[in-house]
């Protein structure tokens, strides 16, 4: 699937109507990438997150992902916070311009996607010259001489562009690093450590912690408990059991909606097996998938039953929040008005 090729079918109309009926008329998108193929660089560096989410778009340009809003979710109206394609494969230079650009000629809130290699006062030059209300660093850009499985959230958002966060009291959107996920006591302590050390920052915590199993939780939410502040968006996660662990940590004020656009266009469905996901695909839509240990074809028939996984996504999402016994008010926070809040309170406006 290349670019915007997205069409929505009977299948799709019926799940929207019959499983998503309880989301609310505003939402707010905290998480969705904006790029054009034109930025496209190779990079000699081995990528370090997975490679999965590059076959569902080679560009996403800001009216695609306005578009999708409009064709999956006929009776909402979606406003996104926007930020680049986080890999070395984008130029991180055309790609943020671009966001700067784009958010301001569609009055959209975004973040700067970052590299550790900026002092202080470059990251703060490239964030208020461009209209950013915040960062989005991503473990792709960690030193090249440290094994991904080594790398910490400190190696790739250095304390100096904290410092620069913290005094303006911006959003960070962190994807945490490291094999054991949301599990993982490394993750955990750098976590506590922004939170106590950068009381200002807005700090999100992207995926629930990238916990897509509930072998990736451990006791991260036990530990957890101690924080106050952070929030967390399920963007890209389907486990509603993980979904549920987490409302009955945090509470409905610190989860808000993210979608992970345009990857969660693709058509699949995501299954758990001794603690490793899958995506369930159907057959030929992305091609050669059989070098991927995170992607799998079903049969025919199988695959003509799948529909968005962003529709799987908030159908967790609504079996969490029914769980645990949350209502339309709550939902109602957690699709929209905690998003806002922290906007606004970053310095973004929304229309």
């Amino acid at each position: 699937m290349k670019s915007m090729d997205l069409a929505v079918n009977p299948l799709d109309q019926a799940f929207y109507r019959e499983r998503l009926g309880f989301l609310p008329r505003r939402m707010i998108d905290m998480h969705t990438h904006a790029w054009l193929r034109a930025f496209y660089r190779p990079s000699a560096v081995r990528p370090r997150g997975p490679t999965w989410p590059s076959r569902v778009a080679d560009e996403n340009p800001v009216e695609d992902l306005l578009q999708t809003y409009r064709l999956m979710f006929p009776h909402q109206v979606v406003t996104p916070l926007i930020f680049g394609a986080a890999t070395r494969s984008y130029d991180l230079e055309q790609n943020n311009r671009y966001i700067s650009q784009v958010a301001k000629r569609h009055r959209l809130p975004s973040l700067l996607v970052t590299t550790p290699e900026w002092s202080a006062q470059e990251l703060e030059r490239r964030a208020t010259e461009g209209g950013f209300i915040g960062l989005k660093p991503y473990l792709e850009f960690a030193p090249e001489n440290i094994p991904a499985d080594d790398i910490t959230i400190f190696d790739f958002l250095p304390h100096r562009h904290l410092e620069v966060a913290n005094a303006h009291g911006w959003i960070v959107m962190l994807h945490i690093p490291r094999r054991a996920r949301l599990r993982d006591p490394v993750n955990l302590e750098g976590m506590l450590e922004i939170e106590a050390r950068y009381p200002n920052i807005r700090l999100v915590i992207a995926h629930i912690g990238r916990a897509y199993c509930p072998e990736d939780v451990g006791d991260a939410f036990t530990v957890l408990r101690e924080a106050k502040r952070m929030v967390f968006d399920f963007s890209a996660n389907t486990n509603a059991w993980v979904m549920e662990q987490l409302l009955r940590a945090v509470g409905p004020k610190r989860v808000v909606f993210g979608s992970d656009l345009p990857i969660t266009r693709m058509r699949m469905r995501r299954v758990c097996e001794d603690g490793f996901y899958v995506n369930l695909v159907p057959p030929g839509l992305y091609g050669d998938v059989g070098d991927d240990p995170h992607m799998r074809e079903v049969d025919e028939e199988e695959g003509r039953q799948l529909s968005f996984f962003l529709y799987e996504e908030l159908a967790a999402f609504h079996q969490a929040a029914q769980a645990v016994g949350l209502g339309a008010h709550d939902i109602s926070d957690i699709m929209y008005h905690n998003a806002a809040d922290l906007i606004v309170g970053a310095g973004g406006q929304l229309d």
